[in-house]
């Protein structure tokens, strides 16, 4: 028998010999000799009474508070004050930190107010104190009011951190708004079922944690075992989290009862608060005002924080949050006489303050909107734009999306002054900015249908009410609302006029493309210039470049040098351009060609921004010497041929993404070469974040548009994929301008493309077939084993070597010593034939005719009619052209070499030497090398020996010599092998072309081609992460374009056939076809 003699004559036992049953007598139950049932029965009898004990213990100090206030609320509502005030003060200052039922609280907090009218006049006065108390409790609640710790390094020891997560960590970067966004965000998608989910984790994890070891022969299983631990471990999980969640429950309690008092404090008192007590003025002005005059801004980055003195103005900027609602009139210049200094910490190193003083400009705006906003305006959104300083624009964002969150609806008459500036900052480098201009133009977006003002086309008479106060506000909101005016209306920007002499006449064209341009330099957007190769992008870009530059001299603005990075070719022709264009009596563009050995580069360092403020260096040498460049804020940074960048992954596109600009540009004639997945990393530099990360763009676009290209899918998936294309074409339309030279050019002369088809040689015929009928089909056993790594590899080896049968035997007859090479030089040696001998390759006796009947190379005194561009893949195949077709057979040819072995710093005088010189017949190039960007157009004649997978690398190419400039007619030919890997190829291109074409197609040219409410889509649907349905899709896409959503689709059988799948993405049957 378990003793409980002090109980046993007690008919009501207490509550404290209710705990000690409990605990003290229960804790021995086991030194008992007990059955186990009934030991059982008892500890849980034992947890049940503790269960009551700790309910009935809150209850009881619930209504102990309760009743204390009430006594203590009597005797304030009977002016009958003792001397000693602190059984009277104390039952309140508990109510107001301990009562859940907030009608009690609030009653309690108006009895403290009456309390402290009453003594006044008393010496001393109560009153500070009372109040100190109450600002104590007002910062209790951390989830409300964030907690400081002194950091471990200062600023310039701290590193900015790329992600929002690595700013969480962090005391200066990153903020705070948005971090509580995203846990509230959090917190309602797991509110449903929390508990049992809980449970549930809790269960899993203990399971996980808890894999019992291997029993040894005849043991029984340890089920039992690892159930109760995992119940034990479930229950501590649920203990700890119901003692924080009780934790935080009676921190807001007391953050609540205290902001309560305080606001009846200041509107009971009136203008007379500071009188009535006196350390208010301190707490609400003085701490605030004493902090920014004893704070060194310059040495704030050097330096740590007094972590005393920033406590202090977080309890200060926590009262002006509180009470600058509930103070009177009379005190609102004192209070607005703030505005400054809440700017000063607004651009603070500390995240906390700078939190804290976004809110407190929140709660001035709700109380004069106008002036508040005149601030912002005046001072904040200039922060938006210092890429420099991004401590600085995090300040502004954040207090920028406080103002908007706490006027809601009143923000109407404000809201075409904010857009602007944050659809700039959404494509900020700073992921924690973009995030939160994000939200916050989508809020004013949604609203912006209520200010009838923010059109042109309003009616003045019908907005009188929505016009603001401020004379100076509304002047700038007439200036802002050309945007959307030029947003839904580009063709109503006015001309840019280049603020420079230019030794060139501007087509229209271009003056259209320098305009766009300006528009994204305005409003600080990016974009990418995707003209028709030929059109002059890069005349255009050096116009922006120069104008830019010129205005930010006259503005007095910082001097930022600006980068171009270009494929090692056009390094030099980018400094000559800008030479030839700008005039030299106005050198407001002074290019540095940085290029060199690591030595040489650093040496050119010390001009940059001194007496060059154009750097023009390769991917590969920004690359190089990335660590450099990404140090150096730069005013533009313009990457022509961008689309070397669209794989996300490689080394140069990682580096190119470290890059910090004002302006970000992409020049590209074909910004998509594959597939759509390019398009993402292109976006990815120019503004990051607004298509999504990789994985949601996968998920929205590209797996769908991938999916329909199967032959095999439903109708609906089909259907599925093309509403993905559209949809991605509305997305980035605003961002991209495409022209081609058949709108553009009426007097550029036709291009016009032949394929001559050349039959194998028996040489080629009997190495092609042979190859295929043994090697082939071994490849194709093995593509299927998806362990070996290596298959696909070998695949694109063996398609290697096919194309190069195609070209000439010699590139797959390099060794002389094995089998197959002795085979051949033997059969060669009886026809006293080698190799060297042009019949072998069809290409080349198709070649040499052509140059003949082009005029080339046969035996006349006068200068050939026609110059030709020859292209190869291989350099090797430029030798076989150059010495066993030129030297040898048309030996009276002229010709120049541009390939890989020729250094990037001399290719431009090649190309200048070229187009100079009329006695020069051909020009030998490397697809590679020659097919970007150069000007070529003292040729008419384009010859493509070899072909690429990737149809735009040809396109490039074939386009050197048929853009501005060009006064003939160009002809490209094609030489292509009859059945053959070739024809494959071809076909391929051809569809890749079209998908290129769907998503980046001359609607681009023209924004009007979109619905207002589609221009609105375009940034609230990159924050949707929900896949939108068909139905869904189609209906957003409405009728954008010329071509109408419903014949977009009627023509999808013509566009995306069965056996383009198949050619574009089962290499498989791929490359069995090869054999027919």
């Amino acid at each position: 028998k378990i003793p409980i003699n002090d109980f046993n004559n007690a008919k009501i036992l207490t509550l404290d010999q209710i705990e000690a049953v409990a605990t003290t007598l229960s804790d021995n139950l086991r030194s008992y000799a007990l059955k186990p049932k009934v030991l059982d029965t008892l500890l849980e009898r034992r947890r049940s009474l503790q269960a009551s004990y700790q309910q009935t213990t809150s209850e009881q100090g619930a209504y102990h508070v309760s009743a204390q206030a009430a006594l203590a609320g009597a005797i304030c509502a009977l002016h009958c004050l003792p001397d000693k005030l602190n059984p009277v003060v104390k039952p309140l200052m508990e109510s107001i930190k301990r009562e859940q039922c907030l009608p009690l609280q609030q009653l309690s907090a108006d009895f403290l107010v009456h309390l402290m009218d009453q003594v006044c006049d008393r010496n001393p006065s109560p009153n500070s104190k009372i109040l100190n108390n109450l600002c104590t409790l007002l910062r209790s609640d951390t989830d409300h009011t964030p907690k400081l710790l002194m950091p471990a390094h200062t600023l310039l020891e701290t590193r900015s951190t790329a992600t929002v997560s690595g700013n969480d960590l962090c005391d200066y970067y990153g903020i705070l708004t948005l971090k509580q966004q995203q846990q509230a965000t959090r917190n309602n998608s797991s509110s449903s079922g929390n508990s049992c989910g809980a449970n549930a984790r809790a269960g899993g994890a203990a399971t996980s944690t808890l894999t019992p070891a291997p029993r040894g022969p005849g043991r029984p299983p340890a089920s039992e075992i690892l159930a109760a631990a995992a119940a034990a471990a479930a229950s501590v999980e649920i203990s700890t989290q119901q003692a924080k969640e009780a934790e935080a429950r009676q921190c807001r309690i007391q953050r609540l009862g205290s902001a309560s008092a305080i606001a009846k404090l200041c509107s009971a008192f009136g203008e007379r608060i500071v009188e009535k007590v006196p350390i208010f003025q301190q707490l609400m002005f003085g701490k605030l005002e004493q902090f920014v005059a004893k704070t060194d801004a310059q040495a704030l980055a050097s330096t740590l924080p007094d972590l005393a003195a920033c406590n202090e103005l977080i309890s200060s900027m926590q009262l002006i949050e509180t009470a600058a609602p509930h103070l009177h009139a009379s005190l609102h210049g004192e209070l607005f006489a703030l505005l400054p200094h809440l700017g000063f910490v607004v651009r603070h190193p500390l995240k906390v303050l700078r939190h804290m003083a976004a809110r407190c400009i929140a709660a001035l705006a709700e109380i004069d909107a106008c002036r508040t906003m005149q601030f912002v305006v005046d001072e904040l959104l200039a922060l938006l734009l210092k890429i420099e300083r991004p401590i600085e624009r995090q300040g502004a964002v954040e207090t920028i999306e406080r103002v908007v969150n706490r006027l809601q609806i009143r923000v109407v008459p404000y809201i075409v002054l904010l857009v602007v500036p944050l659809l700039g900052a959404m494509s900020d480098s700073d992921e924690s900015v973009r995030l939160l201009a994000t939200h916050s133009f989508a809020t004013l977006i949604q609203l912006m249908p209520l200010d009838s003002t923010s059109s042109s086309s309003s009616s003045g008479k019908a907005t009188q009410q929505q016009i603001i106060k401020s004379e100076p506000l509304q002047e700038r909101k007439t200036r802002d609302r050309e945007f959307l005016d030029y947003l839904f209306a580009p063709k109503t920007i006015p001309d840019y006029r280049v603020p420079v002499a230019l030794s060139v006449e501007l087509r229209g064209y271009q003056q259209a493309g320098i305009n766009w341009l300006w528009f994204l330099n305005k409003y600080n957007l990016h974009g990418i210039l995707c003209d028709d190769m030929g059109l002059g992008k890069t005349l255009q870009t050096i116009c922006i470049l120069a104008g830019d530059h010129v205005q930010r001299q006259e503005a007095n603005a910082s001097p930022l040098p600006s980068l171009v990075i270009c494929p090692p070719t056009l390094t030099g022709h980018w400094v000559y351009e800008v030479e030839k264009f700008l005039a030299p009596q106005s050198p407001v563009l002074r290019p540095l060609h940085y290029f060199g050995f690591p030595v040489g580069r650093e040496k050119l360092r010390s001009q940059i921004g001194t007496t060059c403020n154009l750097v023009v260096a390769s991917y590969d040498t920004v690359r190089k010497d990335i660590d450099y460049f990404s140090s150096i804020h730069f005013n533009y940074c313009v990457l022509d041929e961008g689309h070397i960048i669209k794989n996300g992954k490689t080394k140069s596109s990682k580096a190119i993404k470290q890059l910090k600009a004002k302006h970000r540009l992409i020049l590209s004639g074909t910004p998509i070469q594959n597939n759509v997945l390019e398009l993402w990393s292109l976006f990815d530099f120019l503004m990051p974040g607004f298509l999504g990360t990789e994985k949601q763009f996968i998920q929205r676009y590209s797996r769908p548009i991938l999916a329909s290209r199967d032959g095999k899918t439903s109708p609906k998936e089909q259907e599925a994929g093309v509403l993905a294309m559209e949809a991605l074409h509305r997305q980035v339309l605003p961002f991209l301008l495409r022209r081609v030279k058949e709108d553009v050019l009426t007097d550029l002369p036709p291009k016009i493309t032949q394929d001559l088809l050349c039959e194998l040689s028996p040489l080629q015929l009997r190495l092609y077939e042979d190859f295929s009928n043994k090697h082939l089909k071994d490849c194709l056993d093995k593509l299927d084993d998806t362990e070996n790594l290596g298959t696909k590899s070998h695949i694109f080896q063996a398609l290697r070597y096919l194309q190069n049968v195609c070209n000439h035997p010699k590139l797959v007859l390099r060794q002389p010593s094995d089998d197959l090479s002795s085979s051949v030089a033997a059969q060669l040696a009886l026809t006293n034939s080698t190799l060297d001998d042009i019949e072998h390759s069809a290409k080349l006796p198709a070649l040499k005719q052509l140059l003949l009947d082009c005029g080339i190379g046969v035996q006349t005194e006068s200068v050939s009619q026609h110059r030709a561009l020859i292209f190869c893949q291989l350099k090797a195949m430029l030798d076989i052209v150059e010495h066993d077709l030129l030297r040898k057979h048309l030996p009276r040819v002229t010709y120049l070499r541009l390939d890989g072995s020729v250094p990037a710093s001399m290719r431009q005088d090649i190309v200048n030497n070229f187009n100079s010189d009329p006695s020069i017949d051909v020009l030998l190039l490397t697809t590679l090398v020659g097919g970007l960007g150069l000007n070529l157009t003292g040729a008419d004649t384009v010859i493509f020996v070899e072909h690429d997978w990737n149809p735009m690398k040809d396109l490039q190419a074939m386009d050197r010599a048929h853009r501005i400039g060009q006064k003939k007619v160009v002809n490209v030919y094609r030489l292509i092998t009859r059945n053959s890997l070739e024809e494959k190829i071809m076909s391929l291109q051809k569809f890749k072309i079209v998908t290129a074409n769907t998503v980046v197609s001359a609607e681009n040219a023209s924004l009007q081609t979109m619905g207002t409410s589609q221009i609105f889509d375009l940034f609230n649907g990159g924050n949707n992460n929900k896949s939108q349905g068909a139905a869904g899709t189609a209906a957003a896409a409405g009728s954008a374009g010329s071509m109408s959503m419903n014949t977009f689709i009627e023509n999808l059988p013509e566009l995306w056939s069965e056996h383009q799948y198949e050619e574009e993405y089962d290499l498989g049957n791929f490359v069995q076809t090869l054999k027919k």
